[in-house]
């Protein structure tokens, strides 16, 4: 079936959470690959215990709390100074390099492509601006409007308001297992861009489909729009 829209996820969908370890690495020589690793699943974390818990942090907050704790389990001397760069290389990850041309397919298939993020609206932006994506994507969706981080329901249904039609109208995107376990949960059509290769999570859910690439979600949503 057509879909009526695309929703992507943000962080290790579109922008690549782990190339921060380059600069990881240059402040502190030998850890940055295990810090980029550990940083980014204490932020998963907190995201979860907080929805939870209803005591929400914006994600913002939560990334910079979880880099805190990272280099303290780690040992290392997280100074101002280190703590500043690295949030602001945060802000501005890189894409990963077949964005452009994909997500340029998709558009000029007249599909309206969004983020659902978990990121706050201002990190999204800077993301989007920094990696020259502007103009790509119709709606820019942050869970910061519910105050609830995805799994939550709430968090996925920010995708089906905004876009106007049913969540299984809808073809959700992520490069997260979990994240997609809960948006198949939810309802969305979903395709898992399985970058790193990894084995599906054993919850007794799966995806519609699973990629590689942002090519594999384009050829994916064009064939069922033929």
């Amino acid at each position: 079936m057509p879909f009526k829209a695309i929703a992507f996820d943000a962080y290790g969908t579109l922008f690549d959470v782990y190339s921060i370890g380059i600069l990881a690495e240059e402040l502190f020589p030998g850890k940055g690959t295990q810090l980029a690793t550990i940083w980014r699943d204490k932020q998963i974390d907190y995201t979860r215990l907080r929805t939870l818990c209803d005591e929400y942090a914006n994600f913002w907050q939560v990334t910079r709390d979880a880099l805190g704790h990272s280099c303290e389990l780690l040992g290392l001397n997280l100074t101002e100074a280190a703590r500043d760069r690295l949030m602001g290389q945060y802000a501005e990850l890189s894409a990963f390099p077949e964005n452009k041309e994909q997500l340029r397919r998709l558009r000029e298939a007249d599909i309206t492509l969004s983020i659902l993020s978990n990121g706050t609206p201002w990190m999204l932006e800077q993301a989007v601006k920094a990696s020259a994506l502007e103009g790509y994507f119709e709606h820019i969706l942050s869970v910061d409007s519910v105050r609830r981080y995805k799994t939550a329901a709430e968090a996925y249904q920010i995708g089906p308001a905004a876009l106007k039609c049913d969540a299984s109208d809808i073809l959700f995107v992520s490069s997260n297992c979990w994240d997609i376990c809960g948006a198949t949960w939810f309802g969305y059509h979903t395709i898992w861009l399985n970058r790193h290769r990894l084995p599906l999570e054993h919850l007794g859910v799966k995806p519609h489909c699973i990629g590689a690439s942002l090519k594999d979600v384009a050829d994916y949503a064009l064939e069922l729009e033929i």
